[in-house]
């Protein structure tokens, strides 16, 4: 038998899938809106769970809450439409930060960005304009990548096909990593944590020339390795029309209704559809496998909207997201949640569904699953400091229906030239009208040259954040309470916003002057069975072990003991800490 099949042959006998029905209290999960009345209790009551569910995730770009799902019908989005109507709509899912990668460090490792060094986007860019080095976040030694923890529970875990966590990934992080990337790829029966990145949706798509990307379409082919991508992108005469172009769209009050803008606003729509098409082909695809019923589907964005004063700022407009959850067999189908979750409540939830225990470091909480918490989440948390070229600093604490937002550089304007948002149409229609005079108040707030210390906003009755209620006495109450959450949330995590980026280089560093490396791992052999040990504390060690015959494990596996020396001819051992430079890879022949 060859090294490859023993190794399937093994993962798929120790971790089938095995179906038996849970009966939960009513109240484990009696939270958030619903219109279906008692048929959705009796729905409540009895739930069929697979014993270890496939989780399949499902991540668009700069996504705000504009689809059908959520109120707004411009989209053309069956698939999603589908998906809320069998799962459960979450209408208060919030981002720790209004930009990609400090939001997937938060949803990797469930810590806040800005405890571990992540809040920067991104480390290991436009060194030349701030003068800084590259660097990682570093968390503690005891934090690893939620996918790892799950492989070490006999997961298999794939991801199609951007990480963007402001560090590398370890290559025990996933079985699978690429624009391949699949389910279909694991051994027989063994329950899989797959990722979908669509970015479509991203904000370069609003940019001209337009046209979706041709490697936009892998998913229609994902899994087949033999199908070869195509550099570059449509033209716009190729891009696929799922929107008119000749309707009105509506526009955020904090932007002016020109044609440019209109025309910004059907590009956001069509993208949206064209990624509902891409989505709707994994699905296709896992029905077709008959997994659907063993399948807890999660779709979300990695933050809030595409436009300017969405992406990269922390009013809702940057960090409200729409998810939607599918459970096996429907279970809550068609209703809503309104409960306030954020980003790093996925890891600890990811665990809890597998029946796993959210580990002590995790700065989230679970809101699904065997451990989710007993009280619902109060708060949510954001933060921005650098934007690649630019750097503020501004952390933010809402509850269900107030903001407070807190400026640690009030006498810096709030709109910062940046140059990569400034090729959208909308944000040169919005530095035009400004310079002319022709904004007005609601569009002109975001080009104030200072800021208030403290904003606060009633987010029900000024949903787009534009009535500052700070100075109102009739707002002093709930000012307070907020202002000293705050305070005790960057205490308990340890954030200083102001701390210059240099001197948290030299944090995460320990005082070094050079990036930290793990040591290489040591291997020996112990009555028949090799032994790996990295001196490095927190490091993960991955193995890749060959036979006599040449034949190399499919992937790197994690060591967790030692491991039967039989049939093995040599072995390849890397070990990586997160944040510092991975080791080696050591190769050692044991015959």
């Amino acid at each position: 038998m060859s090294l490859v099949n023993k190794y399937l042959i093994k993962n798929s006998t120790d971790y089938a899938v095995k179906n038996h029905i849970l009966v939960l209290l009513a109240m484990l999960f009696a939270y958030g809106c619903t219109s279906k009345g008692s048929a959705l209790e009796a729905n409540e009551s009895e739930y069929s769970l697979p014993d270890r569910p496939n989780i399949l995730w499902l991540v668009t770009e700069d996504m705000g809450a504009y689809i059908p799902a959520f109120g707004d019908s411009s989209a053309i989005t069956p698939n999603l439409n589908r998906l809320a109507r069998e799962g459960v709509i979450y209408t208060n899912l919030y981002s720790t930060s209004g930009v990609c990668a400090p939001s997937r460090a938060a949803i990797a490792t469930g810590m806040y960005p800005s405890s571990i060094g992540a809040n920067h986007m991104r480390t290991d860019s436009y060194t030349e304009v701030t003068g800084l080095p590259k660097y990682e976040a570093v968390p503690g030694p005891k934090v690893k990548m939620v996918s790892e923890l799950l492989r070490e529970k006999g997961y298999y875990t794939s991801n199609n096909y951007k990480e963007d966590y402001q560090f590398k990934a370890p290559v025990t992080a996933w079985d699978e990593n690429g624009p391949y990337a699949h389910w279909r790829n694991r051994a027989e029966d063994q329950p899989f944590y797959s990722i979908f990145n669509f970015t479509t949706t991203h904000e370069s798509g609003l940019f001209e020339p337009y046209g979706f990307r041709n490697i936009e379409m892998r998913h229609y082919h994902s899994g087949d390795t033999t199908y070869k991508w195509e550099p570059g992108n449509m033209t716009e005469a190729e891009t696929p029309v799922h929107v008119s172009k000749d309707q009105e769209f509506a526009v955020p009050p904090y932007l002016p209704n020109t044609p440019i803008v209109q025309r910004d606003m059907w590009k956001l729509y069509n993208n949206i559809s064209e990624m509902d098409r891409q989505l709707g082909a994994i699905l296709a695809q896992l029905e077709e496998d008959g997994l659907l019923e063993n399948t807890i589907i999660v779709f979300y964005g990695d933050h809030g909207g595409p436009l300017p004063r969405e992406k990269r700022l922390i009013y809702d407009s940057g960090l409200n997201t729409p998810m939607i959850i599918r459970y096996p067999n429907s279970w809550r189908a068609g209703s809503k949640d309104d409960q306030l979750i954020s980003f790093v409540d996925f890891a600890p939830t990811l665990l809890s569904l597998i029946g796993e225990k959210p580990l002590d470091y995790m700065q989230g909480q679970a809101f699904l699953g065997d451990f989710q918490s007993k009280e619902k989440r109060e708060y949510i948390h954001g933060a921005a400091d650098r934007f690649d070229e630019v750097t503020d600093a501004i952390r933010a604490v809402r509850d269900k229906q107030f903001k407070y937002i807190r400026n640690y550089r009030p006498n810096q304007g709030y709109y910062l030239p940046l140059t990569y948002r400034e090729q959208i149409p909308t944000m040169q229609e919005l530095l035009r009208l400004n310079e002319s005079g022709e904004l007005n108040a609601s569009q002109a707030q975001w080009f104030r040259k200072s800021k208030p210390k403290e904003e606060l906003y009633d987010c029900e009755a000024d949903p787009y954040e534009l009535n500052n209620l700070a100075e109102d006495p009739n707002y002093q109450d709930k000012l307070k309470e907020l202002s000293n959450e705050m305070d005790r949330w960057l205490t308990d995590i340890g954030d200083r916003p102001n701390l210059p980026e240099q001197e948290l280089i030299k944090r995460l560093w320990s005082g070094a002057s050079s990036k930290p490396s793990t040591a290489d791992p040591e291997i020996k052999i112990t009555n028949g069975k090799i032994e790996i040990q990295s001196v490095t504390e927190g490091a993960s060690v991955g193995y890749k072990l060959i036979n006599s015959d040449g034949e190399q494990s499919p992937t790197w596996s994690i060591y967790q003991e030692p491991i039967d020396i039989e049939e093995v001819e040599s072995i390849w051992v890397k070990a990586h800490r997160i944040g510092y430079n991975p080791s080696q890879v050591i190769k050692q022949n044991l015959n």
